[in-house]
């Protein structure tokens, strides 16, 4: 599960270096051996959301190591691209590790990842675009373990203290921005979005937008459609109807809703569980993000299980990474930690047990994964930069300059 206010990444780390310290597991000499004798030794590094997840994943760990004989040592990252970083550094990453989407080109141009995904039979199984997120140049590397899309979010009380029913949750522009007003008070927001790509990126693709082609090969910022959806923004920005978190003295969208100052947010699934824990008395109900003129469209958040490519226990981690993907271990995990299953065959009996997340799951049909440019980081975060100042800037220009820095790292 991730954090609420995650950024597709945090800082820039260099990418051609990623993974664990040498001291990570026994080594790859007796690993070596170990697997001639017919059981591994593992290392598989984690990033954890908290003692829940650590422990689901553990317990899906030590039933592959019962049914397989290898052994299998989880380490949880404090920061995961700095350890990663300091692992391919050195020449001894973890066997198998969580790579986020929005680093794929990043290790995949470094050669750091090796592709197992044709060694799969049921990849059909996965949602394509999940798929799709981790494929690069053509290359399917590895499979998603979980996902996250976005939705929105409305309070219950706010909205029937604006005369407002369920005849009246907005599915177009123009009924969320309408909605947006009757609901602004003097103490509270009717939107209150992100400002960053993460956020505001899903306006862009109902807009018909991306900041890349669909093959990844060519830079489209600066584009009519991308314009039309940050003008949207910038409008009901001016308006004072939609607004940032730091504008209502709050750290992401969901302290904003959960404290009453915004009527509605815009946020993933992670949301259920912040509420559960810091805010349990809030109801609220959670709807499908209105369509632009483009259609529906949102954002997906997703990890892969990824195979390093220097792994000594390759086949090994291979067998350890589909087990981990498999249905069964699958549905254990996504039962305790919150996220989606990836597997399409997993959403009925998902939603029979969480019928509250039926708008995040149905998002993962037409959701859009993040950017995947080698060295694509920093234009996005003085993309980001930007996003802060759009209520009295030029949403033009801000297109403009992400379109110059995109271009050179894609081709264009």
């Amino acid at each position: 599960m991730r954090s609420p206010i995650r950024r597709s990444a945090q800082a820039a780390v260099a990418v051609a270096a990623l993974s664990l310290a040498a001291a990570c597991g026994g080594g790859f000499d007796d690993t070596a051996e170990q697997q001639e004798s017919g059981s591994a030794s593992l290392t598989m590094l984690i990033a954890s959301s908290g003692d829940a997840e650590t422990q689901a994943v553990q317990a899906q760990v030590d039933a592959y190591e019962q049914e397989s004989g290898n052994t299998v040592e989880v380490q949880v990252a404090a920061d995961l691209s700095q350890e990663l970083a300091q692992g391919f550094a050195g020449g001894n990453p973890p066997d198998v590790f969580y790579l986020d989407a929005s680093r794929l080109a990043d290790q995949a141009d470094a050669g750091n990842l090796f592709p197992y995904v044709d060694q799969v039979d049921d990849v059909d199984d996965f949602y394509p675009n999940l798929v799709d997120a981790f494929t690069y140049q053509d290359t399917q590397y590895c499979l998603p373990k979980d996902f996250s899309t976005l939705a929105l979010e409305i309070n219950d009380a706010a909205w029937s203290a604006a005369g407002l029913t369920e005849a009246d949750y907005p599915t177009t522009w123009d009924q969320l921005a309408s909605v947006a007003q009757r609901l602004t008070t003097g103490e509270q927001t009717g939107l209150v979005i992100g400002d960053t790509r993460d956020r505001v990126g899903a306006l862009m693709v109902q807009a018909g937008g991306w900041f890349l082609n669909g093959d990844g090969t060519e830079a489209t910022v600066d584009t009519p459609e991308n314009l039309e959806a940050l003008q949207y923004l910038q409008t009901n920005l001016a308006a004072g109807s939609f607004a940032y978190p730091s504008a209502v003295d709050a750290g992401w969208g969901g302290e904003a809703f959960g404290t009453g100052k915004a009527a509605m947010t815009i946020e993933g699934n992670w949301l259920v569980g912040a509420m559960e824990a810091d805010y349990p008395d809030v109801g609220y109900t959670v709807v499908p993000l209105p369509e632009g003129p483009d259609g529906p469209g949102t954002l997906s958040f997703t990890n892969c299980l990824a195979v390093a490519a220097d792994s000594d226990a390759q086949d090994a981690a291979v067998d350890l990474a589909t087990y981990l993907t498999g249905a069964d271990a699958m549905t254990a995990l996504t039962q305790d930690t919150g996220v989606l299953p990836s597997r399409q065959s997993l959403a009925d009996a998902y939603l029979e047990q969480f019928p509250e997340r039926q708008a995040y799951v149905d998002g993962a049909e037409y959701a859009q994964g993040p950017v995947n440019a080698p060295g694509a980081e920093q234009v996005l975060l003085d993309f980001d930069s930007q996003l802060g100042g759009l209520a009295t800037g030029d949403p033009e220009a801000v297109l403009q300059s992400t379109q110059t820095n995109l271009e050179p790292l894609v081709g264009g």
